[in-house]
């Protein structure tokens, strides 16, 4: 399948992909959203309801509000008021997950699902005006900062101690405290923010620049295997948020260390290796592969780097790179009539599953809200 047109991307985006998912995740009779689809887009229809995907996708049907998509705002309020209402518990916690009835499955609070309850309010806000939102917000951070603070820096798995530490909630939770940022006047969101780029900094890249996932309770690399993976795909996240990081507090460091994250991912994507020219899974500091197969959701994060790229580096070479893995993704992962896609690609470019995640909605939309935004002004 081939994607839109250059100038027919924003369209897409507004007139089929957005409308399409709010009409299969959407339904007021039903609390909360679905977990997967059938590869034919028929939801299944669990009892299952989570705190990830539920602020997911409240923070994706905000920002097809604000993209003018039709009955959006409904659909963001009905994914706000089930995290707040059965995902927030009486003492302010949120469970990881519970049933349509809102009965607790998993009661664990967990600090990648904080970080996009976080992230939800502050698209929530912007998009609908409710200020409780901000409230919302505000507490959701004072529980992270009471419980799962962690004495060596940063914040703990979740509440049960879990083990090793990553990145990946960290760098979630600088993205919930950008957005946050731009529609809340308090000082803590761009104060946090800098904690985390430093954090970053410090404690997560090797000598060489490249960025680790897995960590011991100090932030040693975790050992064996994990300590030594890489993710191509969040080298290109993070470039992204840290040229957003100096937009907003001027940081020069943070655009120094987004041009070398960068650099190490662009490698890989141009590895003589790899003739897909596809974003890779994992591979080792020195670039070795270690997991050779392709998600979709590292494609959409390269996307937003070079978006980045051409916005504040003025990249010459970022754009027709932009055009080309457009084409890719459209090619291998995303089926343009149905907006529903293959989440996951071997070696051979054979599918590996055939369920569709719904929290994956979250990295496609915003990537290409991103490029629309930059290249077409929408």
């Amino acid at each position: 399948m081939s994607a839109p047109a250059r100038n027919d991307l924003s369209s897409w985006l507004t007139n089929s992909l957005l409308p399409g998912w709010i009409a299969r995740a959407y339904d007021p009779a039903r609390p909360g959203f679905v977990e997967y689809l059938q590869p034919d887009g028929t939801p299944e229809l669990g009892e299952l309801r989570t705190t990830l995907v539920t602020a997911r996708l409240t923070y994706v049907f905000s920002h097809a509000h604000l993209l003018g998509v039709s009955g959006a705002l409904a659909a963001a309020r009905h994914g706000f008021a089930f995290l707040t209402g059965a995902l927030r518990q009486p003492d302010g916690r949120f469970v990881h997950s519970c049933t349509a009835d809102g009965e607790v499955v998993d009661g664990r609070s967990d600090f990648y699902d904080l970080a996009f309850v976080l992230f939800a309010c502050g698209w929530f806000a912007k998009a609908s005006g409710d200020q409780s939102a901000l409230a919302l917000a505000g507490e959701a951070m004072d529980f992270l900062e009471r419980e799962l603070a962690h004495p060596a820096g940063g914040f703990s798995e979740d509440t049960l101690g879990t083990q090793p530490r990553r990145q990946n909630p960290h760098m979630h939770l600088l993205e919930a405290c950008h957005a946050l940022a731009a529609v809340s006047p308090d000082p803590r969101w761009l104060a946090t923010a800098d904690m985390l780029v430093r954090l970053m900094r410090e404690r997560m890249l090797d000598g060489n620049g490249t960025l680790g996932e897995f960590f011991t309770q100090d932030w040693a690399a975790f050992p064996g295997p994990r300590g030594l993976i890489r993710e191509p795909g969040h080298h290109f996240e993070w470039t992204w948020l840290l040229y957003h990081h100096e937009r907003l507090t001027g940081s020069a460091e943070a655009r120094t260390t987004a041009r070398g994250l960068h650099a190490f991912g662009q490698r890989q994507v141009d590895a003589p290796a790899n003739a897909s020219r596809l974003v890779v899974n994992e591979v080792d500091p020195a670039g070795d592969v270690l997991n050779g197969a392709a998600l979709l959701w590292p494609q959409t994060e390269y996307l937003k780097a070079l978006v980045a790229r051409i916005e504040f580096e003025g990249a010459a070479d970022a754009a027709a790179r932009l055009e080309r893995h457009v084409e890719l993704i459209f090619r291998h992962f995303v089926d343009r009539e149905s907006g529903l896609w293959v989440n996951q690609i071997d070696e051979r470019g054979r599918p590996i599953a055939d369920r569709v995640p719904v929290r994956v909605l979250y990295h496609l939309v915003l990537a290409l809200a991103e490029i629309c935004r930059v290249r077409e002004g929408v």
